[in-house]
């Protein structure tokens, strides 16, 4: 009883922040749309308004060449009140989605997946935080709440994914594949989550059931499922939309070609610019394999933690997909405190942390120095954004370490404790 009330008190304190902040601050819901940090090309509240103004007028939302978007978010959002200044609606909207998402972090962390596995028991697995906690953490993080109140559609994204993960550690394989799918409806890149996730979904099968069929023919039926899932909503998108050449090229061929270069906190837009044309397709093809190339190694090294893996490869994302913001930061913070046992092991926390505080204080002011100010150049907010992607790429990498120390001392027992050293 006293943890539901702990879980109402979060959830109702989480939502009335949000509330309040947007009755104090009616224009912060605009102020944070236009903000780089949040809204990227490919999850613009504004560039959804856009094209939703065509889709209620019969008008191909894609003609513009503004809306990069998938096209099911529009009969969602024109359901909703759209008159201008009123934002109260859409606010209301994302918090409860934000609550879906608290939610299903709490089913992953009581699942006790992150600790133990069918093959692997962390040594520290006492130390850890509770469901409820870990959902404050998600609900009162700045960039969750930032993220929130922008209205990015990213947060449809981080839906699919959660609770992708949270029907996989309980032995919900067929939501898992459809959440999956959905997920990548909306985004290119969370299909590459699909072999640590069928490896999650079969572990718990495993382990749980007296009989379980073959690796191989259970990764293909449920990669049936997940195929069958996106070719649905295509298949619903190309009734919405009719054109279904436009709608894919404006959707997923704009996020894997690049075409828009507008500034944010990721590493591609900037090299890019600078890039001769002739090269242009090597590199993308260079960018595209390097964040794809992830996946195989981690999910080999780490098989025995396949949920590690997923947030690993999240947090991977956040770094080097093409048009990150904070909401994808977020959506790896919500997944870390998971791994609290792993703390103790970290080497290089504070370093990373005053690196993401440092960036996060500064991002804004060096982006006013460059646009508004006119007293700098490209080269000062790209500077920060380094510094953003050195903070997450160190953090990142001591996780890793801990997650690999930890699983080596319970290979090994009689090394616990002991200093390491390379030959």
């Amino acid at each position: 009883m006293g943890v539901d009330r702990r879980k109402a008190a979060v959830f109702g304190g989480a939502f009335a922040l949000r509330l309040l902040l947007l009755v104090l601050f009616p224009s912060l819901p605009d102020l944070l749309t236009g903000r780089v940090e949040v809204s990227t090309p490919v999850t613009s509240f504004k560039r959804l308004q856009e094209g939703l103004f065509l889709y209620t007028r019969n008008v191909s939302p894609y003609d513009g060449g503004v809306f990069h978007q998938a096209p099911l978010l529009l009969p969602i959002f024109s359901l909703l009140p759209s008159s201008p200044g009123f934002s109260f609606p859409t606010v209301v909207l994302y918090s409860l989605i934000d609550l879906i998402n608290a939610n299903a972090l709490i089913t992953i962390a009581e699942s006790g997946w992150a600790v133990s596995g069918r093959s692997y028991s962390a040594i520290r697995k006492h130390i850890r935080w509770d469901g409820v906690t870990i959902a404050a953490w998600f609900l009162f993080n700045p960039f969750t709440i930032a993220t929130c109140l922008g209205r990015s559609t990213a947060v449809f994204t981080s839906i699919g994914i959660l609770y992708a993960l949270s029907s996989a550690v309980t032995g919900k394989t067929f939501n898992s594949m459809l959440a999956l799918g959905f997920a990548s409806y909306l985004s290119i890149y969370p299909a590459l989550l699909y072999i640590p996730l069928i490896l999650l979904c079969y572990d718990q099968r495993a382990q749980t059931a007296k009989t379980c069929p073959s690796t191989a023919v259970f990764a293909l039926q449920h990669l049936a499922i997940f195929a069958l899932s996106i070719a649905g909503l295509l298949g619903i998108s190309a009734l919405l939309i009719g054109d279904f050449r436009a709608f894919v090229s404006a959707t997923y061929g704009f996020q894997l070609l690049v075409p828009d270069l507008t500034p944010n906190v990721g590493l591609w837009w900037y090299f890019f610019i600078e890039i001769f044309d002739s090269f242009r397709e090597f590199f993308l093809g260079v960018f595209w394999l390097h964040l794809a190339s992830y996946m195989g190694g981690l999910t080999i090294r780490l098989r025995r933690q396949p949920l590690f893996v997923l947030s690993a490869l999240l947090g991977i994302f956040a770094v080097f997909k093409p048009y990150p913001s904070i909401s994808d930061a977020s959506l790896y913070f919500a997944l870390l405190p998971l791994y609290r046992h792993l703390f103790p092991l970290m080497r290089y926390t504070f370093f990373a942390v005053s690196a993401l505080l440092y960036a996060t204080l500064l991002g804004p002011a060096f982006y006013h120095l460059w646009i508004y100010a006119g007293s700098g150049n490209a080269n000062f907010f790209y500077a920060i954004t380094l510094v953003w992607s050195l903070g997450l790429s160190i953090l990142l990498a001591d996780t890793i370490f801990a997650a690999l120390r930890d699983e080596w001392e319970y290979d090994n027992p009689e090394v616990r404790g002991k200093d390491v050293k390379q030959v």
